[in-house]
């Protein structure tokens, strides 16, 4: 079974950071903070999940993380700045404040999602610590 494994690097009080690898491919993450697991306000809790390849018009094909508890359509997507997101993992090749706003963000997210979903298969483990 293909596995993905995020490690959260940095719980801060607007964000949290992390870095992924699917086999040889190393990419970090960007996410809301912690709280509470909340809806839109809050990251995922650390667990060990079911993930699979999704399309929308929105995020074109991308990551669909599965039997989160009290939560529905989490996604890994692309996206820039944490204010993009809402409960979702966004994926890139860099943690940069590229918007010179004080927070970070994520670098070239649109081409590290596109080489994270050509590694998967349609069906996959999801592993967040």
């Amino acid at each position: 079974m293909c596995t993905i494994k995020l490690k959260r690097t940095k719980y801060l009080f607007n964000e949290t950071l992390g870095e992924g690898q699917i086999g040889d491919f190393k990419f970090v993450t960007l996410e809301l903070p912690w709280k509470n697991n909340q809806r839109k306000v809050s990251c995922i809790p650390p667990g060990t999940y079911k993930g699979v390849k999704r399309t929308s018009p929105k995020y074109g094909l991308h990551v669909h993380i599965l039997d989160v508890p009290g939560r529905d359509l989490i996604l890994m997507h692309n996206a820039n700045y944490v204010t993009q997101l809402e409960g979702c993992v966004a994926v890139g090749e860099a943690i940069r404040d590229i918007n010179a706003d004080g927070t970070l963000d994520v670098t070239n997210s649109v081409k590290t999602l596109k080489k994270l979903v050509s590694l998967l298969p349609d069906s996959f483990t999801i592993i967040i610590e």
